[in-house]
C-alpha cells in the first residue's frame, strides 16, 4: 500500500441471500448490494461516495469498517488486510475507524445523558481513566463541535437534530479516529443545519488531520465537501475522479444524468441547460443486468453493452470511468 493511502478495497462484495417463502426458506438467489467495488481512500481527503438510493452506498461504508461481513474481497486500513482481523484487532480498528450516522434521532441513546454519550467509547477504549478524566474529555469534545460543555447533563430529546448530530459527532471524536465515514449524515437535517454540519466537518479535517468517506445522495453536497467523488450504481463503482474535474466533465452516462438533475443558481442559465433523464427504473440487485449493468437505462447504449462488463479505465487525469464509450472492451482487471 501506497504512503498516501489508507483505506483501500479490492474486489469487494457483500451479497445477501434471498430465501425461498415456506417452511424450509431455501437460498434461491442474491441481493448483490456491493459488487465488486474497487475503491482508495487517500489520507487526509474526503473521497465523496454518491448515487441513487439503494445502489449499495451505505453497505459499502459499513464493509469498510466491516460493521457488515463480506461475501468477497479485500479491505486493507493502514496496510492491515481488515477482512482477516482477529476479534482484538478488530476491536482496536472500532477506535481509529468510525462512523458517523444517518439519523441522529435514533442513532443517540435517550435514556442516555449527553455526557454519558459520550463517554462511552473512553470507557470501552480504555482512555482517559477515572471519572474526573472523562469527564474533562467530555467537555473538550462537546467544546470541538460548537457546544456547550454543561450540556453534558442534558438527555438528547432537549436538542435539536443539528445539536444531536454534534453529539454523535464528538461521540465518533472520542476516541481520536483516523478515519470516518460520514452515512448520510446530513440527509434529515434542515439545509440551513445541513450547511453548519457540512462547514464544522470541514473544519474538524482541518485541525485534526481526519479522512472521510462521505456517504450521500445529494450531489451538490457531495461537490461542497468532497476533494474526489465515486460514483455508485447497482454495487458497482462507475466513476472517480478529483469533485471539481468529475462535475465539470464527467465521463459516464449515469453521472452527467445525476449532474443534470442537480439545479443551477442562475434561473436563465437553469431554463437554457440540457437535462438529462433517464428511462425506466434501477434495476433490481437481485437481477442485475448481463454486461454493463446501466446500459438498460443509457441513451447510449450499443453492441459491446449487453455483453461485456466495463472496467475502470483512465479517461483524464485523474478521472476514470466505466463505460465503452471510451472505447474500452475488456474485463474488470483496471483498479481505481
Amino acid at each position: 500500500m501506497t504512503d498516501d493511502v489508507l483505506v483501500r478495497a479490492r474486489d469487494l462484495q457483500v451479497h445477501f441471500p434471498v430465501r425461498s417463502k415456506g417452511l424450509r426458506r431455501k437460498v434461491v438467489g442474491a441481493v448483490r448490494a456491493v459488487d465488486g467495488v474497487d475503491l482508495e481512500v487517500r489520507r487526509g481527503e474526503t473521497l465523496g461516495l454518491v448515487g441513487e438510493s439503494g445502489c449499495g452506498k451505505s453497505t459499502l461504508g459499513n464493509a469498510l469498517l466491516r460493521l457488515v461481513e463480506p461475501t468477497g474481497g479485500t479491505v486493507e486500513f493502514d496496510g492491515a488486510d481488515v477482512t482477516a482481523m482477529s476479534r482484538p484487532a478488530l476491536r482496536a480498528l472500532r477506535r481509529r475507524a468510525v462512523m458517523v450516522f444517518q439519523d441522529p434521532y435514533a442513532s443517540l441513546d435517550p435514556r442516555a445523558t449527553v455526557g454519558q454519550t459520550v463517554a462511552e467509547p473512553l470507557q470501552v477504549h480504555g482512555l482517559h481513566p477515572g471519572a474526573r478524566a472523562r469527564a474533562s474529555r467530555v467537555a473538550e469534545l462537546l467544546e470541538l463541535v460548537g457546544l456547550d460543555a454543561s450540556v453534558a447533563s442534558r438527555y438528547p430529546h432537549e436538542f435539536s437534530g443539528g445539536q444531536r448530530q454534534r453529539v454523535g459527532i464528538a461521540r465518533a471524536l472520542a476516541g481520536e479516529p483516523d478515519f470516518v465515514v460520514c452515512d448520510e449524515a446530513i440527509a434529515s437535517l434542515d439545509v440551513s443545519v445541513q450547511a453548519q454540519v457540512l462547514n464544522l466537518l470541514r473544519r474538524l479535517q482541518d485541525q485534526l488531520g481526519l479522512t472521510y468517506l462521505f456517504v450521500s445522495h445529494d450531489l451538490a453536497a457531495v461537490r461542497h465537501v468532497s476533494d474526489r467523488i465515486a460514483v455508485m450504481y447497482l454495487g458497482r463503482v462507475v466513476e472517480v475522479g478529483p469533485a471539481e474535474q468529475l462535475a465539470a466533465d464527467p465521463q459516464h452516462p449515469y453521472t452527467q444524468a445525476l449532474l443534470s438533475a442537480v439545479p443551477v443558481p442562475s434561473p436563465a442559465l437553469e431554463r437554457a441547460r440540457r437535462r438529462t433523464v433517464l428511462a425506466g427504473d434501477v434495476p433490481s440487485a437481485a437481477a442485475v443486468p448481463s454486461g454493463c449493468r446501466f446500459r438498460t437505462r443509457c441513451p447510449h447504449a450499443f453492441d459491446p453493452c449487453p455483453d461485456v462488463d466495463p472496467a475502470l479505465q483512465a479517461v483524464g487525469a485523474g478521472q476514470t470511468a466505466a463505460c465503452h464509450l471510451h472505447g474500452v472492451v475488456g474485463s474488470r482487471e483496471a483498479r481505481v
